[in-house]
């Protein structure tokens, strides 16, 4: 593995036609309002602990909760619990998972008044078979029921996640080598890892229901072999982790290597991507402290070096060395005749010369993979594609 220095005064030369392409952090960039989105971990951390800090969490007896429409109001549900003086507003999601709670149709009660969807809600609970449940409340001046859950729920706090995140990653800003990250130019395929961070460019976002974050190690670029033309082919390091403490999402972290992403954050490039998630069950939090955590820890801190060693070896080890033996070597992995055609032709077409290494079929499979109309096919090639990597190794 070999220092690098940047190729141009403004970044680093790529090739993001290779490898897979992850529209994830894409599509939470693109739906998130400015409000969600934060310049800073340390900005994205004190507005979700201080949330955490005003949130109470009780396990009340399910026909102990009373639910009635806000006098001369008729669009709002108010819920008195056991143990408090103030009655709780439920937010938006809370009261769908108010409503999975006692199986009744979300959808249909808040197109009700809300003196008979109370009515309705107030059935279900008494008839309830569950004879607990878990709600977080959070008091601000107003009291609001941010989340309902069965007993046995195990809130994973997002300010949890931030936090752990923040012992790699500092600041996210370029305190350590862990940062929000740069931004490819298209038409020169120039990365520029020290584009300025905007609002409309952060990877870090939160709204009242969960948290994503996205950060890169795009400062200290890998060279895992070379491209046709003897350039070397650079990779950067990166993950994203999500997680919802009012039960919308799992908890989840996935690392990676990629070449470049994009304005619409996209990343391209992608190899090596592995993926975590930990449900919000009885033992989620200890989970996330014995497992989670220090996996984010360690991928943060590992050597790249098993990673170029596998690229290597796949580049190194040939696989066939004729039209039937490629078209054998495909076949036998399950891929019909057109797409086995379609893999030769994008080897062809990128890498200038039929395939014969594993890591030519990695490419041809995976640039296959990225035009897949439906997900389950583009998931099943991309991880053929993933087993072949690991046979080099």
């Amino acid at each position: 593995m070999n220092a690098i220095s940047p190729a141009t005064a403004t970044g680093y030369k790529v090739d993001p036609r290779k490898g897979g392409h992850n529209g994830r952090v894409s599509s939470e960039w693109y739906n998130r309002p400015a409000d969600q989105r934060f310049m800073s971990l340390d900005d994205l951390m004190a507005s979700v602990s201080s949330r955490a800090e005003r949130c109470t969490t009780r396990t009340v007896e399910t026909k102990a909760l009373r639910v009635s429409a806000t006098r001369g109001d008729n669009t709002r549900l108010m819920l008195s619990a056991p143990g408090r003086d103030v009655e709780l507003a439920p937010t938006h999601w809370s009261f769908g998972q108010l409503c999975s709670q006692v199986s009744a149709p979300a959808s249909y009660l808040r197109n009700l008044p809300a003196p008979i969807a109370a009515i309705n809600l107030q059935h279900g609970l008494l008839n309830h078979r569950g004879e607990l449940l878990k709600t977080l409340e959070h008091d601000d001046g107003t009291s609001e029921l941010r989340a309902v859950t069965g007993p046995d729920y195990g809130r994973i706090y997002d300010h949890e996640l931030v936090g752990a995140v923040q012992k790699i990653a500092g600041n996210g800003t370029g305190d350590t080598r862990w940062k929000i990250p740069g931004v490819l130019d298209w038409g020169t395929n120039i990365y520029n890892p020290n584009a300025p961070v905007t609002r409309e460019s952060t990877t870090l976002y939160a709204s009242d229901r969960d948290v994503f974050l996205f950060l890169v190690d795009d400062l200290n670029p890998i060279e895992a072999g070379r491209l046709p033309n003897g350039d070397p082919d650079l990779f950067f390091r990166g993950f994203y982790c999500w997680n919802s403490e009012v039960g919308a999402k799992t908890l989840g972290i996935a690392t990676f290597y990629l070449r470049a992403i994009c304005q619409n954050r996209n990343l391209w490039g992608v190899e090596d991507f592995s993926e975590m998630t930990i449900r919000h069950s009885k033992y989620a939090a200890d989970r996330f402290a014995a497992e989670a955590a220090p996996a984010l820890l360690t991928y943060a801190e590992s050597s790249p070096l098993p990673f170029v060693n596998t690229i290597t070896a796949a580049r190194d080890r040939i696989v066939a060395n004729d039209d039937d033996e490629r078209k054998d070597f495909l076949r036998k992995r399950k891929f019909s005749r057109t797409d086995t055609q379609a893999v030769i032709d994008a080897v062809l077409n990128e890498e200038g010369h039929p395939p014969a290494s594993i890591f030519d079929f990695v490419q041809g499979i995976t640039a296959v993979a990225r035009d897949q109309k439906h997900q389950d096919a583009r998931l099943d090639m991309e991880g053929i594609a993933r087993d072949l990597l690991a046979v080099a190794a």
